[in-house]
């Protein structure tokens, strides 16, 4: 195809050569390079491609983009863009011609509750009957298929390329989530989204390899309402009336829980029993809108927003009310206030919470199930910000009746050392703690030593089937553990 012609919204400079050309391939990996490919050169932070044109040609490059002055050979056909990343985007919808067309697509993006707000969509479109792709952190699904993903946003080569098979699976719909850092590298440019959810912000991911500041992390997620025909706002966030402002779209609906709300939910219960750990509430709009009732499996005040914004997404493709009602009644979702056993004895989760604030949040929504204790397995990553553990063992005291302080994902630190560091802020609060440096028998012995009417919180980790120790990762899954203990101690 002549991809330079083809490609919507591609604008560029003809260094040499001709846009006529014929191309095979789009490549932005040396190796993955093919004869009458077209190469796209990225700037990172550690290597940037714009120093191996040379090599890329001899491979079979025929076309090569650049937004640097470099070097290149003259037998080659050369463009320069602005920015090579949003470039690799847009030739990578034309390569595969745009898929993400040949279905209704659904962005959701926030700092919390992006993962959870997915699967609850994907779960009701497909009780409705409809055939859903997903992309996420917890991976690439085509239907019931997972395909292992890399970043939450993939690049936007693969983006597209798994796009193309939703399309030739049958995928009606197709749910993102849209990471700050996908945003802000340009992997979803070119996409229209018929739908954009905003879910909530607050400062994470700022750092000299993401965000520099906090308006930059903000900037970065109001970039979505740009490229969406219809937005949904949670007008409860201090930050909507910015992304409100910042948004170009064709409609703009907002929830929350303030009746000014488009969508807003009312009633909220927090139910436990043997049978079922969860929450349910009313949904209410403006209007002519028919209110109903939401049962949800999935415990928290915050993911009555995250039930209500995907209810809300679905109503405005027009599922009926019952799906609505009852869709979410066994709804899964791994990592993500995952009941892992639940008994009259003791309730086991397993949450991906790996910070202070969503801690903090989890640990105060299991507390308005009224356990006899509330216990918390947790560790803090190795060679990350030494903030992140003094904020957790402080959360930990206050909130946790016992707090298990393990490992979590150490890297190339010493556990014991994490472990030092997290006890220094959690002592001084009086709460009740233990060290157990191994974490599958800090797990075991949460289980083992738990008392008629506990619920244990076993945090950190989520969805990740690993654990890195010592720069090795060997295969550790936390609800894989909770099951071994319950099967073998209770």
């Amino acid at each position: 195809m002549k991809i330079i012609q083809e490609t919507q919204g591609l604008e560029f400079e003809l260094l040499q050569g001709s846009v006529e050309i014929d191309v095979v391939e789009v490549c932005y990996n040396s190796k993955n390079v093919v004869e009458d490919s077209i190469f796209v050169c990225l700037k990172g932070a550690r290597f940037d491609s714009h120093t191996i044109i040379n090599e890329v040609v001899k491979k079979g490059a025929k076309a090569i983009v650049i937004q640097e002055d470099c070097s290149y050979p003259e037998d080659v056909t050369v463009i320069r863009v602005k920015d090579t990343r949003k470039a690799l985007a847009l030739l990578s919808a034309a390569r595969f011609s745009y898929p993400a067309r040949k279905m209704v697509t659904i962005g959701v993006t926030g700092t919390k509750g992006k993962t959870t707000t997915t699967h609850m969509m994907k779960t009701l479109l497909e009780q409705s009957g409809k055939k859903v792709g997903m992309i996420g952190t917890n991976g690439c699904f085509i239907g019931s298929e997972k395909i292992p993903t890399v970043n939450t946003t993939p690049e936007s080569y693969e983006l597209h390329q798994d796009f193309q098979k939703m399309v030739d699976a049958g995928c009606q719909y197709m749910i993102m989530e849209v990471s700050s850092q996908g945003l802000k590298m340009h992997r979803t440019a070119g996409i229209e989204f018929d739908y954009a959810v905003f879910t909530n912000i607050s400062p994470d991911h700022i750092g000299p390899n993401e965000h520099a500041d906090f308006q930059e992390y903000l900037m970065c997620k109001s970039l979505l309402f740009s490229q969406c025909k219809t937005a949904l706002i949670n007008l409860d966030d201090e930050h909507a009336p910015y992304i409100i402002e910042h948004a170009h779209c064709h409609r703009l609906y907002t929830f929350g829980s303030d009746e000014k709300s488009d969508f807003h939910f009312s009633n909220i219960q927090y139910v436990a029993n043997k049978d079922f750990v969860g929450i349910t509430f009313g949904v209410c709009g403006k209007e002519s809108f028919e209110n109903f009732d939401v049962h949800a499996a999935i415990p928290g005040r915050f993911n009555a927003y995250n039930a209500l914004s995907a209810v809300s997404v679905c109503a405005l493709l027009g599922l009926n009310k019952e799906i609505l009602t009852r869709g979410l009644e066994h709804i899964h979702v791994d990592g993500r206030m995952e009941i892992a056993y639940k008994s009259d004895h003791c309730s086991v989760i397993v949450d991906y919470a790996h910070n202070a604030i969503s801690m903090e949040s989890l640990l105060d929504t299991l507390r308005n199930y009224h356990p006899k204790r509330l216990v918390v397995v947790f560790g803090c990553g190795g060679n990350r910000a030494k903030e992140r553990r003094y904020a957790m063992g402080e959360i930990a005291g206050r909130k946790a009746d016992l707090s298990i302080v393990t490992a979590d994902n150490s890297r190339y630190e010493k556990t014991e050392d994490i472990i030092a560091d997290i006890v220094e802020t959690l002592k001084p609060t009086g709460g009740k703690y233990l060290t157990i440096p191994d974490r599958r028998e800090a797990i075991f012995y949460a289980v083992k030593n738990a008392q008629d009417g506990d619920m244990i919180a076993v945090i950190g980790k989520g969805h990740e089937d690993y654990q890195e120790i010592n720069g090795v990762r060997t295969h550790f899954r936390d609800r894989e553990v909770v099951d071994e203990a319950v099967k073998e101690l209770l």
